[in-house]
């Protein structure tokens, strides 16, 4: 595992560093989801990190986060780049037993759900959810976080970047944090905490419900939460074509339904490029 163990150095005291000792103590317990988490300094990428630890044997519950990351990505290999200690960069690890590998497919919308729930919760900020995959917070709503899964024989690794204490100078366009959104509450540590559990919250009933998104209200928050739904939508597709409609539903396997005029069609998160908004 290419990383780097944590120091303290207070360099600068508006974006103190995460306690790993700390958060463990608050979120590791037993019979609990998290099994370990570790807080490093700088790694390439907290997600690579994950799929190797899987495939070493670690286990499900296992959380990484990184203060630095040298080569965050996104989905499509686009990059994810935060100062130091601006944000909350980390992956965590699950194998979904008792769960078929179709419906896996729902742990990123998941882990969008318990995001979207903790920061409005913990911040007091408005938040919504682009399918599949980002969080917008603020007016307008800006992307504030995005989420990347990948999957391996027996696990998945679900990383997430938030935007919390990123200046507006230093933000992409298009981008917000949550300070910058007007956070009531914006200390990374209590921000960790909560998205951490409201992940557990829903990841327990999910599992208990064998992946069944509809059994435990997975989907029907899923929606409620989803700023995409009832819009004008233009989907780019990976070869190039464009597909115009309304985005109207999320179905049973997460999929997003757009009405292009000729009727419903159905689209899984590897069948499409990007949604925006006509």
């Amino acid at each position: 595992m290419d990383t780097v163990s944590v120091s303290h150095p207070y360099s600068e005291l508006d974006r103190p560093p995460l306690s790993e000792r700390t958060l463990a103590a608050a979120l590791v317990r037993p019979n609990a989801l998290w099994r370990s988490l570790r807080v490093v300094a700088e790694t390439g990428s907290t997600n690579d990190d994950l799929v190797a630890a899987a495939d070493g044997g670690a286990p499900s519950g296992t959380v990484l986060v990184a203060e630095s990351q040298r080569a965050g990505r996104g989905r499509l290999d686009r990059t994810w780049v935060s100062p130091p200690r601006a944000g909350l960069t980390f992956s965590i690890l699950l194998r979904p037993d008792g769960v078929e590998q179709p419906a896996w497919g729902w742990l990123p919308l998941l882990v969008g759900v318990a995001l979207a729930e903790a920061v409005e919760e913990c911040c007091g900020v408005s938040a919504r959810l682009k399918w599949p995959n980002d969080l917008l917070v603020g007016s307008p709503p800006r992307k504030a976080a995005g989420i990347l899964a990948q999957a391996t024989a027996d696990a998945v690794v679900v990383g997430i970047g938030l935007n919390v204490l990123t200046r507006l100078a230093e933000l992409p366009p298009g981008g917000v944090s949550l300070i910058a959104a007007g956070a009531t509450r914006a200390d990374r540590d209590s921000v960790l905490r909560a998205v951490l559990r409201a992940i557990e919250r829903w990841y327990v009933a999910w599992q208990d419900a064998a992946g069944d998104a509809e059994a435990c209200g997975l989907r029907e928050s899923y929606r409620r939460w989803c700023d995409t739904l009832g819009r004008e939508v233009e989907v780019t597709l990976p070869a190039g074509a464009a597909l115009h409609g309304t985005a109207v539903d999320i179905d049973v396997g997460g999929r997003l339904i757009v009405d292009d005029g000729t009727g419903p069609q159905a689209l899984a998160v590897g069948d499409v490029t990007h949604v925006r908004p006509r």
